[in-house]
C-alpha cells in the first residue's frame, strides 16, 4: 500500500518577476515499510522535495497523498499531529540542544505529542537503548562524538514511534566508519521494525544502503530503480 504518492509535483520560486524552478513534473509513490533514497547532487532539488514531503513546504502544482488522503484534506493542525506522531526527521546537523542531556534531547517530540509525562522516560530510554546509547544517557552533546549525536538525533526520531523515517544527508558530517554504523542502525529500523525510510543524499555508497534509488537531477527524476539484494546489483523499474 502507498504511503506516499506523488504526481507531477512542481515548485516555482518566485521573486522580482524572476521564476526559478527547483521541481518540475515529479511523480513517484512509496509504500509502506519501504527503504527508499532520494539522491541527487547539491541544487538537484531534493531539499525541496523533502520538505514538501515532510509537510515543512508546499508545492506550488501536483497532488501529494499520504496515507491515503491529499495534503490539503488535512488541517494545519492535523498535519503538526502527523509530523509528530507519524514522522520522525533526522538532519545532517544533528540539531541537539547544547548543554542538555541525551535523554531530554530524546525527549523534545514528546513534550507536543499529548502523551503523559510519566511515560516520557522510559520511553527516551527504550529509544535511546535501540540506538546503542544507554551508557550515555546523562551526556551533554559536546560530550559525544559524531556518530553518537546522530545516534541521538535517530532516538529522539524514533521516541514517538513514528511509522516513516525522513533521514536527510544523516552521514554528511561523519567520518566513513560512523557513518556505516548509523546506515546499519536505518537498516535494521527498515528490515526488523518495518519503518518507512526515505533518505535523502548526494552519495552513491550511501543511497545503496536502501531497496531503491529515485536519482533527482535539475529538478526532475532522471532515474528510478531497485537495488537487489541491498548494494550488489540494480534494476530500473521506471525510466
Amino acid at each position: 500500500m502507498a504511503l506516499i504518492e506523488v504526481e507531477k509535483i512542481s515548485k516555482v520560486y518566485g521573486m522580482d518577476g524572476f521564476e526559478t524552478v527547483a521541481l518540475r513534473d515529479i511523480s513517484f509513490s512509496v509504500n509502506e515499510g519501504e527503504f527508499a533514497a532520494i539522491m541527487g547532487p547539491s541544487g538537484s532539488g531534493k531539499s525541496t522535495l523533502l520538505h514538501i514531503l515532510g509537510f515543512l513546504d508546499r508545492a506550488t502544482s501536483g497532488t501529494y497523498h499520504f496515507d491515503g488522503k491529499t495534503i490539503d484534506e488535512y488541517s494545519e493542525e492535523e498535519l503538526a499531529v502527523l509530523r509528530n506522531k507519524k514522522i520522525g526527521f533526522v538532519f545532517q546537523s544533528f540539531h541537539l540542544l547544547p548543554r542538555t542531556s541525551v535523554i531530554d534531547n530524546v525527549k523534545l517530540p514528546l513534550l507536543y505529542s499529548g502523551i503523559k509525562e510519566i511515560y516520557w522516560n522510559d520511553m527516551a530510554l527504550e529509544a535511546i537503548d535501540s540506538v546503542g546509547l544507554s551508557h550515555r544517557v546523562n551526556h551533554e552533546p559536546s560530550q559525544l562524538s559524531g556518530g553518537e549525536k546522530q545516534r541521538v538525533a535517530i532516538a529522539r526520531a524514533l521516541v514517538n514511534k513514528p511509522k516513516l523515517i525522513f533521514a536527510d544527508e544523516p552521514t554528511g558530517n561523519l567520518d566513513s566508519k560512523s557513518g556505516k554504523a548509523i546506515m546499519e542502525i536505518l537498516q535494521d529500523l527498515n528490515e526488523k521494525e518495518g519503518k518507512t525510510i526515505i533518505l535523502i543524499t548526494h552519495e552513491t555508497y550511501t543511497a545503496e544502503h536502501a531497496e531503491r534509488i529515485i536519482k533527482i537531477l535539475d529538478g526532475e527524476v532522471e532515474r528510478d530503480f531497485k537495488v537487489d539484494s541491498r548494494r550488489k546489483a540494480s534494476i530500473d523499474f521506471v525510466k
